[in-house]
């Protein structure tokens, strides 16, 4: 990805790589040798990124990967990070003071409170599981590797889910299913996850991120405001009464025609030219 001088890309040594090109942000976990285990500077600074995206008006698409091809995310750093939320461990860095001070990091890494509402793809490549597993879920569309594997074993050891996944991973399987990996811990692999539905699609690992930057590409060409508000109102639907999430379609109906995109789309199509969305 070519990045413009303006823009806030992380160095390569960093243990979390963001980048930004063309209305396509990236978020790269970058520790392979641990597996992209998060540590507290990892969660610190991919709530830093979160925040930049959302801000970002030029920013369309997030694409959430993991370096190297072992694995996407395997959970929270068990030497540093659970740890130190146990209370098992006393702070030492400033990574550690705002990972347990600073409510902000945590609302915004879970992706529950924080109201992200630009698409988001999961590249995945090896090993998804613990946090990595509860990120996902927070996701839109997910590509894997066919040697992706998927769990949430949190309860073997003596812990639970924390970021979403009692209530996310119910929503999106069927109760079985969830409470299958939920209450074993065990792994599912890239095609039972396939079969289940938690991933798109299952490609050889070389094609992931070429696969998820394809998608990202054609989610980028259409209007902003309208994939804004398709995604915000999917989500903000779930669970809702039919009356009540009607309410928020039309609402989003009524932003989504006043805008000039909505103008622009038509009218594109009558010329037979591509339409240039602008985000108003």
């Amino acid at each position: 990805m070519t990045a413009n001088a303006d823009e806030r890309v992380e160095g390569r040594g960093a243990v979390l790589l963001y980048e930004k090109a063309e209305h396509i942000a990236q978020i790269t976990f970058n520790r392979p040798a641990a597996r992209n285990a998060l540590s507290p500077e990892m969660l610190c600074r991919f709530a830093d990124a979160l925040l930049d995206f959302q801000a970002d008006n030029g920013m369309r698409v997030l694409i959430v990967t993991g370096a190297g091809t072992q694995a996407f995310c395997s959970g929270g750093d068990l030497g540093l990070t659970l740890p130190l939320l146990t209370g098992d461990r006393a702070p030492q860095t400033r990574w550690d003071h705002r990972l347990l001070e600073d409510p902000v990091v945590f609302s915004v890494t879970r992706m529950r409170e924080f109201p992200l509402f630009k698409p988001v793809i999961a590249a995945i490549n090896g090993t998804c599981v613990a946090a990595g597993a509860e990120l996902l879920l927070a996701t839109d569309i997910r590509i894997a590797s066919s040697e992706a594997r998927f769990a949430w074993p949190e309860v073997r050891r003596g812990l639970i889910p924390f970021a979403g996944s009692l209530a996310r991973l119910p929503a999106q399987l069927s109760h079985c299913q969830a409470m299958e990996l939920l209450l074993t811990g065990a792994a599912i692999d890239a095609d039972k996850a396939l079969q289940w539905g938690l991933v798109n699609y299952v490609v050889p690992s070389a094609d992931v991120l070429p696969a998820a930057r394809k998608l990202a590409c054609e989610i980028a060409a259409n209007a902003p405001v309208a994939v804004a508000e398709i995604k915000k109102t999917a989500v903000q639907s779930v669970g809702l009464q039919l009356s009540e999430a009607f309410a928020l379609e039309q609402a989003s109906y009524d932003r989504v025609m006043a805008t000039d995109d909505a103008k622009e789309g038509p009218r594109a199509f009558i010329e037979r030219r591509p339409a240039v969305y602008k985000g108003k």
